[in-house]
């Protein structure tokens, strides 16, 4: 593989890099896939929300997409890491983490996003079972259930009337100061929603089900379910690192068409948005991948 020129190199094997991968597989180009097997959302048990798939794992729904992209058989599979990035348009060279080398025209990043869950003590044994961050998500399983919602400020504003279309029996807990004014406090308070701003000491839980949140000021909160607002990163730093330029938000910015700062790379799903859904994520790698071909076939029509 190490002679070959590639047509697209896409860094990140999530929905929005497997479907880029189909697209451009159908339009015979040339691809390499390389994605190190580590989504983001390894700890859930079930993706919802894509049309044909909802319910699915994670792990089938990837083992289903290599299957169908299988069958064009310009697309390649590697099971590595991207770690470098030199060139220019028309041929970037990229060097992995097992010592592979992969020469290819253009360069697409659907590295998406990985969650950073705050340090609460017993957050880690219930994330992704009964702690989540996306109520499109996992809404529909804690529906009118009692739920605690661990965010604040402007976040908090945003989430509490979008919460309260699956569940109104949902209380709050700010770890901490709630960043709130007046106004936004009398707010949750009309819609009785209970607020707490003491440091959460720790959650209990059995066998990954969430029981109360315990207080460090020795309030107790029962509930069946959680939703906290994670610090996000991206899936890898080497878009920053090769000087794409990064939103405030830490996402790879992107014109409308998925291009980068860098001509020739291009960017698509959690990586470069705030439309953090798998099938939003699928749809832009889909439509990323029909521009890339589309300049890839101008500039062959070109040289001719």
């Amino acid at each position: 593989m190490e002679k070959q020129l590639f047509d697209v190199a896409i860094i990140g094997g999530g929905p929005a890099g497997l479907s880029a991968a189909l697209v451009l597989g159908r339009a015979r180009k040339k691809v390499a896939l390389i994605d190190e097997g580590r989504p983001r959302n390894a700890v859930t048990r079930e993706i919802h929300g894509f049309l044909t798939r909802d319910g699915i794992t994670p792990s089938e729904f990837r083992r289903i997409a290599k299957e169908e992209i299988s069958a064009y058989p310009t697309v390649s599979f590697v099971a590595d890491t991207a770690v470098s990035i030199a060139g220019t348009d028309s041929r970037f060279q990229i060097e992995t983490e097992q010592g592979q080398s992969f020469t290819s025209k253009k360069v697409l990043f659907t590295v998406g996003m990985k969650d950073r869950p705050p340090s609460i003590p017993g957050l880690v044994e219930v994330y992704g079972k009964s702690a989540f961050v996306c109520p499109y998500c996992d809404g529909w399983e804690l529906r009118d259930q009692p739920l605690v919602i661990i965010t604040r400020g402007a976040e908090l504003m945003h989430f509490a009337p979008l919460i309260s279309g699956w569940t109104n029996r949902f209380t709050v807990c700010t770890n901490g100061p709630d960043e709130l004014t007046v106004t936004e406090r009398e707010e949750l308070k009309r819609n009785q929603v209970p607020l707490f701003d003491s440091p959460i000491r720790h959650i209990d839980s059995s066998d990954g089900i969430v029981r109360q949140v315990v207080l460090e000021d020795g309030t107790t909160v029962p509930c069946r379910g959680i939703f906290f607002k994670p610090e996000l990163v991206t899936g890898s730093d080497l878009p920053k690192r090769i000087g794409c330029q990064i939103t405030e938000t830490g996402a790879v910015f992107v014109d409308d068409f998925g291009k980068t700062s860098i001509p020739g790379i291009y960017s698509a799903g959690d990586a470069a948005s705030q439309m953090h859904q798998a099938i939003a994520a699928a749809s832009k790698g889909a439509f990323t991948a029909a521009v890339i071909n589309n300049e890839l076939n101008v500039e062959a029509w070109r040289r001719n």
